[in-house]
C-alpha cells in the first residue's frame, strides 16, 4: 500500500480518501483503525476517511486519533456525532 501511496501523492493528490466499511451497516468489509494509523505514519496527505459503520459515534473519535483529518459518516447512522463535535 505504502507504494501506492507514494503514487498517489508523487502525482500531486493532496487528498487521500478511506472508506471504512464494518460489513454491517454496508455489506462490504474493509479497513479499520490499525490501516488509518499505518497510513497517516507514511504520508502527509490529508486523511478523509469515510465511515461506512453502524454506530459511527463510538468508532469516529478512535479515527480521529489514528489520524483521519476529516472523518465523514452517514446521518441515518449517527446518535450523538453533534455531541461529538460540540
Amino acid at each position: 500500500m505504502g507504494e501506492e501511496i507514494a503514487k498517489v501523492e508523487q502525482a500531486g493528490a493532496s487528498i487521500l480518501h478511506v472508506d471504512v466499511m464494518d460489513g454491517h451497516f454496508v455489506p462490504n468489509l474493509s479497513l479499520g483503525i490499525p490501516v488509518v494509523q499505518s497510513i497517516r505514519k507514511i504520508t502527509k496527505l490529508q486523511l478523509n476517511v469515510h465511515l461506512m459503520i453502524t454506530d459511527p459515534d463510538r468508532f469516529a473519535p478512535e479515527f480521529i486519533r489514528a489520524g483521519a483529518d476529516h472523518v465523514l459518516v452517514h446521518q441515518e447512522a449517527v446518535l450523538t456525532w453533534t455531541a461529538l463535535c460540540g
